[in-house]
């Protein structure tokens, strides 16, 4: 919960904090006293659930997202008779903020599922042929399933983390074809992983351009825009989830800042799974 408002600001409290947000990134600085383009403190812990294939814990300053990975067998779509699957869920828990509602994930957590299955689809992190099974009759089916613990702005950059890291240091059991039956092994195997994604989320108030933000900032911004690249920089996946407009004379600025920052994430990523 933001420390300066209880519950959500009023449009007049927005218009205030508005001002404030753009006179202090005018000298480069912001309400938590981070400059304009750093990121909140950033922790990734990795395989801390048991009962999971793969987990991953990931937090960003106070908003805090977990993924688990779970496998079942399944037929595979029948025009992609040759790839396994993966499906992604968003559950935006009610303890983590009193604009949560319980029950069946709203347009948020379809919003912020989508986002995460268009960075990994899109950057063909996964190599789904190395996951069929039986052509056209089994293949791995992967559930990459995302709970916002916490929120204080910014869920999606640390879902997409949360959700390659976890991927990234699951295991999987190793099945066998006998007779055209799947029998499963004791034998253990990697998800085969082709790239590692990540995404980053920028702010935008009127010519200026923030990363990474608060809850309270996220209230008061003309636009917020998420992208995301894959390991060689190339732009796979871009949401915009505000009805503000975005100056055109930005968009080239905001996507070279974006890319340098996802390098920064993307280290992080990396460190985080080589010490999983």
């Amino acid at each position: 919960m933001s420390e300066y408002f209880i519950g959500k600001p009023s449009s007049f409290s927005i218009k205030i904090l508005h001002e404030k947000i753009y006179e202090l990134l005018s000298m480069d600085k912001r309400l938590d006293e981070r400059d304009a383009l750093s990121f909140r403190e950033i922790d990734i812990k990795t395989n801390i659930i048991e009962k999971t294939d793969g987990s991953a814990i990931v937090s960003f300053g106070k908003t805090k997202v977990i993924a688990g990975i779970k496998h079942e067998i399944e037929k595979p779509f029948p025009d992609r008779p040759k790839e396994g699957l993966f499906v992604v869920n968003a559950e935006l828990l009610p303890l983590a903020s009193k604009s949560f509602e319980p029950g069946p994930p709203d347009e948020r957590g379809v919003e912020l599922a989508r986002v995460v299955d268009r960075c990994i689809r899109e950057a063909k992190a996964i190599d789904l042929q190395k996951l069929c099974l039986i052509e056209g009759e089994s293949a791995y089916s992967l559930f990459i399933d995302l709970y916002i613990l916490d929120y204080d702005g910014n869920y999606f950059d640390p879902s997409v983390l949360a959700a390659v890291a976890a991927l990234s240091v699951a295991t999987l059991p190793i099945y066998k074809v006998e007779n055209g039956k799947i029998i499963k092994t004791e034998e253990k195997m990697k998800v085969p992983m082709k790239d590692f994604p990540v995404s980053v989320t920028l702010g935008i108030i009127k010519d200026k351009i923030l990363i990474d933000p608060t809850l309270l900032e996220e209230d008061s911004l003309d636009a917020i825009l998420t992208i995301g690249f894959d390991s060689n920089s190339n732009l796979v996946a871009i949401q915009k989830s505000s009805l503000g407009m975005i100056p055109e004379n930005l968009i080239e600025k905001i996507i070279l800042i974006a890319k340098e920052k996802a390098d920064f994430l993307r280290k992080k990523l990396m460190e985080s799974i080589s010490n999983g």
